[in-house]
């Protein structure tokens, strides 16, 4: 197969192990191959200007800078290439977001071996990868109401054990203030409580501790 035709592909994670993992997965294959590593955005941004790859393969989760991001700088100057989100996360929020930025493709990191080469394949002929789970993910929340920023960080204090008059005093409003953002959180999110609250945020991606 030529240069022309084969898919030049960088890897970005700041997980070395699981970094020579794809990367080996991807040089298996006859039509791909693996132009370089990044274990940040900020890396992985100043190679796809160097070494303008076909696909970009993304971590969510990095140090310095995160794949969101990363995704959008990218995108931003070299709009033809295609970026594929590696995750842990399962939460619909996080896709949306990566969606948002412009992402071709989303993959969860544990279906990596058995989805990624036929997910890059996918990508590299103009379609959308979108995981059966995912996908089902986004749908069940495509009406719901999103958390403000406000309320998302009234909800981190939540997550650290800090009392309504400690994250009044945190944030210089008053306990009431405090009361209502959570009393519209646990609405939004269809909590019971301020703990069901958290595990809700937790696990749809709206933040992550």
């Amino acid at each position: 197969m030529s240069d022309a035709e084969t898919i030049d592909v960088l890897v970005v994670d700041d997980h070395p192990i699981f970094r020579d993992g794809v990367s080996m997965l991807v040089e298996k294959q006859s039509d791909m191959r693996v132009i370089g590593e990044a274990s940040n955005g900020e890396e992985a941004i100043e190679l796809c200007q160097t070494l303008h790859p076909t696909i970009v393969l993304m971590d969510l989760q990095m140090p310095h800078m995160g794949g969101i991001e990363a995704l959008r700088a990218i995108k931003a100057a070299q709009p033809h290439i295609k970026v594929v989100v590696l995750t842990t996360y399962k939460g619909d929020v996080q896709a949306a977001q990566a969606f948002a930025a412009g992402a071709a493709g989303y993959l969860l990191k544990d279906l990596v071996r058995k989805d990624l080469v036929g997910i890059i394949r996918e990508v590299h002929q103009g379609k959308l990868a979108v995981p059966p789970e995912i996908a089902q993910a986004l749908a069940s929340h495509i009406s719901d109401q999103a958390l403000s920023m406000r309320e998302i960080e009234v909800l981190k204090f939540v997550a650290l054990g800090q009392s309504n008059k400690e994250i009044a005093r945190s944030l210089g409003i008053s306990e009431d203030t405090i009361k209502s953002h959570m009393k519209s959180v646990m609405t939004k999110l269809g909590a019971n409580d301020r703990t069901h609250a958290v595990t809700v945020a937790l696990k749809r991606g709206i933040f992550s501790l």
